[in-house]
Parts: structure tokens; sequence; C-alpha cells
């Protein structure tokens, strides 16, 4: 596509040019190029490795963890009932946090070089290439760094013994919320609710992308006032 004097070349790799586009990075980026072969990100063959993440690793390595805070709590006298409660509130929490961040930071306007390459990182790629499938669930190393300030959020509201427990919910809300995206585009759903899902998730990506930023469920956009209209969803049947 040219832009101006620039040209994005997709033979070529993409983190270090979509910033050239600068004013017009967010008409480039939201016109989605549907092909299951992700495009290059960077020349350095590490750093490459570093974005590209199988679906899997989500639950393979997370869960375990969750399941390591959980006893944690109980471990420092907290019954299974408690940990549960908390565990569903953190699963809630998640579900706030999982809009806030798509709507408010995925979804910000840049222009400017810099800005524009962190949003392609960041978002603008999935949905430049939105059947990526190496680049859908977010990759572990950044994963565990976003861990650190979350722990601290929570440890600094929560007690010693409940952190563990409300943290643990909160990831595993992650995890869900990450399975779910990944089957949302590579997924068949045949029945309700994963269809109806299916189709609002597509129609965020193909009709109207300053609409529906739930992925795991439409609470917050219920909530904030920014469903779809139904009728767009129901086109994508």
């Amino acid at each position: 596509m040219v832009v101006k004097e620039f040209t994005v070349d997709l033979n070529q790799p993409l983190v270090f040019q979509v910033g050239h586009l600068e004013e017009h990075y967010q008409e480039w980026v939201h016109q989605p190029i549907v092909s299951k072969e992700g495009p290059r990100f960077f020349t350095n063959d590490t750093m490459e490795f570093l974005t590209r993440t199988k679906w899997w690793a989500v639950p393979v390595i997370w869960l375990p963890v969750v399941c390591w805070l959980f006893a944690k709590s109980i471990r420092m006298g907290h019954t299974i009932q408690e940990v549960i409660l908390m565990a569903l509130f953190g699963v809630f929490v998640w579900t706030f946090i999982e809009y806030a961040l798509h709507r408010f930071l995925f979804h910000i306007e840049t222009k400017s070089y810099w800005s524009n390459t962190a949003h392609y990182l960041i978002h603008g790629c999935h949905h430049k290439h939105p059947m990526d499938s190496l680049r859908l669930v977010f990759p572990p190393a950044g994963a565990a760094i976003i861990c650190v300030p979350f722990w601290n959020v929570v440890a600094f509201f929560a007690s010693p013994s409940t952190t563990p427990a409300l943290f643990a919910g909160g990831l595993l809300g992650y995890v869900m919320y990450d399975c779910t995206h990944y089957y949302l585009h590579h997924g068949q759903p045949s029945k309700d609710p994963a269809k109806h899902l299916k189709r609002y998730h597509l129609s965020h990506h193909f009709r109207i992308q300053d609409k529906g930023f739930g992925i795991t469920s439409s609470l917050w956009d219920a909530v904030f006032g920014t469903l779809p209209s139904s009728n767009i969803v129901a086109k994508l049947s």
C-alpha cells in the first residue's frame, strides 16, 4: 500500500517500517490481510522467535502457576471455599481489565513513528493480520514481566494470605481470555454462546473497530455503551 511517499513492503520485516506511515497508520492497520501466514517482524532471528507463540503454551505455562498460588493461600489458612470465591472475584476483575486494556490501550490513536511502532507490536499487528496463529496469544516472556506490577497492585490492596488466590484468579481469567481469543479466530463453533462470541469478535475486526472490545463476554461493552449493533453482528453469521 502506498501512503504519501512511503510504501510498506510486506515482504520485508514490518515493525520498523510501519512508523513511517505517521498519521495514515491507523487507516492502514485497520485494513486486514486475511492470511494464515504471518509477516516477519524483525531481521534478527532471536527477536523474531520471541514474537511467535503457540496457543497451547499459555495454559501449559500458566495453569501450574495458578494452581500453585491457590495452594499457597490454602497453606496460609484459607479454606477451599474461600479460595474459590477469591478466584471467581479475580476472574471477574480480569474481565474488566481485558475490556479496559483493549479499549483504551490497544486502540489508542497514534501518529508518531515510535508510537505507531509500539502500537503495531502491542495490537496493530493482530488487526492487520488477524489470522496469524502464532501472534494471537501473548508471549510468555512478556506476560511474566507484566505480572510483576499486577502482583504488586494486588498485594497493595489485599492481605499476604489472600494475594496469591486473588492474583491466581486474575491469571486464570487471562488464560481463559487468551485461549478463547484463539478459538474465536481459528475454531468453528456451531452453538451459542461460542458461535455468538465469534460473530461478535469478528464484527470488531471486519465491521466496526471502535465497538465490541470484550473478548470473553460483552458485559463491559453493555455497561459502557460500546456494544456493536445487533444487525452488524448478525451479518457475520
